[in-house]
């Protein structure tokens, strides 16, 4: 398989799912199509053309991962009938690709389609390219919402692949806004601490599978990305290694910006609209990159992840990679009988639901307990919920009416407090100089002690729906 965008788009036209919009504005209008085009019943994947001010061809693409059936384009996995299904075989295949890791390092070339165009010195203007300003708010035009920041671990060699937002100040530097504990902050942090200048090079368009990859929590340790991504796809990843800063970036990509993130320049940045649905985190000094190469294919395309308020753009792909790798964690940590996990498409790692057969006393609560405190669950967790493996995770429906119907809020809801948060959550009065919040975990599953006799619950047998379905299917359709 190969990670070439345009590859990946030919696939998606031919399921229908792909538009061209063409004569849109950078300023404002690309980011609301796409953010009305998240919230459809049926978003499609938007490519947008002929871009005002900006000749025809330096496009912008957004709405690439937000259905299961796309996603498995990304990973060349046969479509999943549910989101349920695609969660349990995506966790599979990270399960199948990590007895891979040690042996699928990304494969050096000398070039690739991404030398098409180099720029240098004066000839660098980073809006040469279509730049939306995504929200209304946004202080500046954001170059990387979609996108990978690439950095190297000074000590261990390990290269770390990010989505942390990346704001175009002017035409040779961008912002870097980057959360503390991750793992690109603490990559630029050990040069600093040695007055050293960092280098960093930012991804801007790519085949999804690099979005999917940088924007989730990859454990940290001598593993990089591409690693991942070698493993997952079955064979090694192309990477060129770039001549000012040494660091491998996809050689199929559409633009990469190289530079430097120096430990004394700081610049304005911010606010910006978050997925937390608020423009949270002000406007405050920020790092920098200061860019001296810019590689690009003819024809260029910016892929673009905006973040909304409820179901946006890149929640679906961030909140399906976290719950399948949650999942396999709990399998990890020795908790028996996981069914499912999901991350609701609204408020993503804020609501994560675990389905579980219960086996013994505190399973639901020992399960819960690690959901809370993984990693990967991120930074601002609220809510953990364990349900009995006859409720859907996926299902908020049938979620809602487990809590309602399984779970006494005396006995079945604990709070553990002073847990790690970040500048972003909106419950934080800010400025502040800790970030702390707490979790709700809610034990939605029968009492184990007499759950044989739990009242019986209505349900429809699969048998009569099936008989039902195929006799009045012009009612039901």
């Amino acid at each position: 398989m190969k990670t070439d965008l345009r590859n990946w788009l030919n696939q998606v036209d031919k399921l229908g799912e792909l538009r061209v919009v063409e004569g849109a504005d950078w300023n404002l209008e690309i980011g609301a199509i796409t953010a009305i085009n998240a919230k459809s019943n049926n978003p499609y994947t938007l490519i947008f053309d002929k871009i005002k001010d900006y000749p025809t061809g330096f496009r912008v693409l957004t709405g690439v991962v937000n259905n299961a059936h796309k996603f498995s384009l990304v990973l060349d996995m046969p479509p999943a009938s549910s989101n349920y299904e695609f969660i349990n075989e995506l966790a599979e295949k990270f399960r199948t690709a990590a007895g891979k890791l040690n042996s699928s390092e990304p494969r050096v070339v000398q070039n690739g389609p991404l030398m098409e165009n180099v720029q240098k010195g004066s000839e660098i203007d980073l809006f040469k390219f279509p730049v939306p300003k995504w929200h209304e708010e946004d202080g500046q035009r954001y170059i990387g919402t979609g996108h990978a920041v690439i950095t190297r671990d000074k000590d261990s060699g390990r290269v770390n692949l990010g989505c942390y937002r990346v704001a175009a100040h002017d035409k040779n530097t961008c912002g870097l806004h980057i959360a503390p504990g991750k793992h690109g902050k603490l990559d630029y942090e050990k040069y600093h601490a040695e007055g050293k200048a960092c280098p960093v090079a930012v991804s801007v368009g790519h085949h999804p599978l690099y979005f999917v990859l940088a924007g989730s929590e990859i454990p940290h340790e001598a593993i990089s990305e591409y690693h991942y991504a070698s493993a997952l796809i079955g064979n090694p990843v192309d990477v060129i290694i770039e001549e000012v800063t040494g660091l491998p970036i996809p050689a199929d990509a559409e633009i990469v910006l190289a530079g430097w993130c120096p430990p004394d320049k700081l610049r304005e940045e911010g606010p910006f609209g978050e997925w937390t649905g608020y423009y949270a985190g002000g406007r405050a000094p920020d790092k920098i990159i200061e860019v001296e190469r810019v590689y690009y294919r003819n024809e260029p395309i910016i892929l673009g992840a905006p973040p909304d308020k409820g179901i946006s753009d890149f929640c679906f792909s961030i909140n399906v990679m976290r719950a399948a790798m949650i999942f396999n964690e709990l399998i990890g940590k020795g908790i028996p009988d996981v069914k499912g996990v999901w991350l609701n498409e609204v408020a993503g790692q804020q609501w994560m639901v675990v389905s579980i057969k219960q086996r013994y006393a505190g399973h639901a609560k020992q399960a819960a307990i690690q959901v809370s405190q993984s990693y990967l669950s991120g930074a601002m967790g609220r809510y953990v919920i364990v349900v009995d493996e006859d409720i859907d995770p996926t299902n908020t429906q049938e979620v809602l009416w487990a809590i309602c119907t399984r779970s006494d809020p005396e006995k079945d809801i604990d709070i553990i407090r002073r847990c790690r948060s970040n500048a972003l959550d909106p419950l934080i009065k800010k400025p502040a100089s800790a970030f702390f919040n707490s979790r709700a975990i809610i034990d939605a599953c029968k009492p184990f002690e007499w759950m044989n006799e739990f009242p019986q619950e209505i349900r429809i047998s699969p048998e009569l729906e099936a008989r039902v379905k195929g006799k009045w299917s012009e009612i039901l359709a």
